[in-house]
């Protein structure tokens, strides 16, 4: 029985789990015609995170992609633990869907395993979008501290911090964006008053949290992705082949400001968008959103296949 579930306002996502030559994978895929997007989710994510990262292109114009990595909800971990063997079992799930070829769309720590499809599969991918994502080796954040990790790692602490969404917002997205941003007192009280004016924004957010939850079923993931950063410096980025945009905030405290620096100058000819005063959200939840998720449209539409 299919578990239809809300994402955002008219967003919703119908997870199902196939098996393919290297493993089962959970995913989902909405959308009737069209080029397919690809959505690569980042750490304690899976295919409900996926899908809020794509809340800016059109299902009309798209078929979205949406799958969960190993370690992550319905995708067990023995489907690929290292990013290479993730890749792999990506081209897998296109096998298994009979998917040609897709643009692929990455956040944080979805980077490796995206830039590792686009490597090792460059005849399946016609367009990479790689938004803050880890392009090497990866330390957590220095200002998470003990709460922050209470209360975005652990189910109680992530219930918690939904009651405090809804009750005191200003009061946790404080607390969100000093882990994620290298804002002054300043900058951070603009970027928080900012969202709470902006319902669109707002929802997002609540929205992201929502994916985070329960983290118990992300944890294997989450822990086999730290374990993975810390084997290689960078990955090897000048053997990608396809058209790529490297979008990065320029204040991101999470996945630093260097790994799309790295992306944009080792990927031959790719193109950058930089988000001024952009933190680890700011492709959704800035002032400069809007352009950049444009930006981001533009550069998809002018690569994608006119026929499939």
């Amino acid at each position: 029985m299919i578990n239809k579930r809300k994402i955002l306002s008219e967003i919703y996502i119908e997870p199902r789990t196939v098996v393919t030559e290297k493993g089962p994978i959970e995913f989902d895929l909405s959308g009737t015609q069209g080029p397919v997007i690809l959505s690569v989710h980042g750490g304690i994510g899976g295919l409900d995170q996926a899908r809020l990262i794509t809340n800016w292109l059109d299902n009309n114009s798209y078929r979205l992609l949406c799958p969960s990595r190993p370690g992550y909800l319905g995708t067990p971990l023995k489907s690929g633990k290292t990013f290479e063997a993730q890749a792999d079992l990506l081209a897998a799930l296109l096998d298994h869907l009979q998917i040609e070829s897709v643009g692929v769309v990455c956040l944080s720590a979805g980077g490796p395993p995206a830039y590792q499809f686009a490597i090792r599969h460059p005849e399946r991918i016609w367009g990479l979008v790689a938004i803050d994502s880890v392009s090497g080796i990866y330390y957590p954040p220095t200002g998470v501290g003990p709460m922050t990790e209470a209360i975005f790692m652990s189910n109680a602490g992530q219930r918690f911090s939904q009651m405090l969404m809804e009750r005191f917002p200003k009061l946790l997205l404080g607390e969100a964006f000093r882990g994620i941003g290298y804002f002054t007192k300043e900058q951070a009280k603009r970027q928080v008053e900012h969202v709470l004016n902006e319902p669109q924004a707002l929802a997002w957010m609540k929205a992201l949290l929502e994916t985070m939850y329960p983290y118990s079923k992300r944890k294997q993931g989450n822990i086999n992705d730290m374990e993975e950063f810390l084997k290689s410096t960078h990955l090897q980025l000048e053997q990608i082949q396809c058209p790529s945009l490297i979008i990065h905030g320029t204040h991101d405290a999470d996945v630093k400001f260097f790994d799309g620096v790295y992306a944009y100058e080792h990927i031959p000819g790719a193109v950058r968008y930089w988000i001024e005063e952009g933190d680890h959200t700011g492709f959704w939840l800035s002032q400069h959103a809007e352009q950049a998720q444009e930006y981001a449209r533009a550069f998809l539409k002018k690569h994608a296949p006119d026929e499939l």
